[in-house]
């Protein structure tokens, strides 16, 4: 089945409220004003069914050569040499990865290649820990490994001492309990997913879902023009490397290369209204089928990779129908079923430094978004 492509029209033609856009708009550009912007720069798209009704940029993309951690302020470029957001600007997705390792898991689902149940050790003999706790392709998919949140791999010495950390990570609570979220997870599905079709990720990703769907924007770095993020340095980042621009901002995705199961993707926020109004469409959009209306219900009923009803970033937005997933560098997505809307935002809220995370903003333009729905 064709599902009709995005198209930019008014709030009216969406069946939106454009006064509860207008207001979305207005607070979107205030998160990059002020003495202590939540953000230097964003992109965030809104939309019902086939219309985008709001897309916008504030701020910059880049705006600090560095950060000056005695007065706890950024050191910025002159006026000429910042650069400003634009709809195009390519923002470092973060966890958002997660989002496209897991639907790729889940064609492979579809395709029988993949068991949902089926035991990590059936396709990776070698991870001795996951053999031993018995862990499953749907408790990566659920965060219900036990596995601890992240591993330094970063710190261990070349590719062998990462690999060798990963086969024999072993949980710290029960497998099959309670959801525990983990980027390690990411990365065990990652090597499920390269064992089965013998491929890299980012040639996964890129031929299943990408390139069919038009995401030309989409994909692993290094992407020069991608909104500047971290000067990552200890103590507050767990590598030396400077100010970052277009190369992964998470360490573990770095130290492995740049593709990581967790982390890595770079994509602009029209592609990911693209991937929002595919889920929306069943699978498929225009004339493209990435996976069958079934198991798109199955991924985002089960929470399969995505966050389901999550109030904290959703806003009231939220509810049964609602799926989504924050990044750490200020990145977001949400979309209900039952409005058929979606919003993403796009930020680089770690631009010049990391701060403790703040998701008021993402639930409080979700809200507009929920508040704008009129019946049809």
């Amino acid at each position: 089945m064709s599902v009709a492509r995005l198209r930019r029209d008014t709030p009216e033609r969406a069946g939106l409220d454009p006064r509860e856009l207008r207001a979305l708009t207005a607070e979107f550009r205030a998160l990059t004003t002020g003495q202590r912007p939540w953000c230097a720069g964003a992109v965030v798209v809104a939309g019902r069914g086939p219309v985008i009704a709001v897309e916008e940029a504030a701020g910059w993309a880049v705006r600090y050569r560095a950060y000056d951690e005695v007065t706890d302020t950024g050191v910025e470029l002159p006026p000429g040499e910042r650069v400003a957001a634009t709809t195009d600007t390519p923002f470092d997705l973060a966890s958002l990865t997660k989002l496209f390792t897991s639907f790729a898991a889940v064609q492979q689902l579809e395709r029988g290649t993949l068991g949902i149940d089926a035991r990590v050790a059936a396709f990776l003999p070698d991870f001795t820990a996951a053999d031993a706790y018995g862990l499953t392709v749907r408790q990566l998919l659920t965060h219900t490994t036990g596995l601890r949140p992240e591993l330094p791999l970063y710190d261990l010495p070349g590719p062998a001492g990462r690999l060798a950390a990963l086969r024999t990570e072993e949980p710290v609570h029960e497998p099959g309990g309670e959801y525990r979220y983990s980027d390690l997870n990411m990365l065990l599905l990652q090597h499920v997913l390269e064992r089965v079709t013998r491929r890299r990720l980012d040639h996964i990703i890129h031929e299943g879902i990408t390139r069919p769907l038009g995401m030309t924007a989409t994909g692993f770095g290094p992407r020069p023009t991608a909104a500047a993020t971290e000067d990552q340095r200890r103590p507050w980042a767990k590598l030396d490397r400077g100010m970052l621009r277009g190369v992964t901002h998470d360490e573990n995705a770095y130290a492995l290369g740049g593709v990581a199961g967790h982390a890595g993707l770079f994509s602009t926020a029209r592609d990911l209204a693209v991937f929002c109004r595919m889920l929306l469409g069943g699978g498929s959009y225009g004339p493209a089928r990435v996976l069958g209306a079934d198991h798109v219900e199955l991924m985002l009923g089960l929470g399969l990779g995505f966050a389901v009803d999550r109030p904290w970033f959703m806003g009231e937005l939220a509810g049964p129908a609602a799926a989504g997933h924050t990044g750490f560098t200020g990145t977001s997505l949400v979309l209900d079923r039952d409005s058929d809307t979606f919003l993403v935002l796009l930020a680089n809220t770690v631009h010049p430094r990391r701060r403790p995370p703040d998701s008021a903003p993402r639930a409080a333009l979700a809200t507009r978004l929920k508040r704008a729905v009129r019946e049809r």
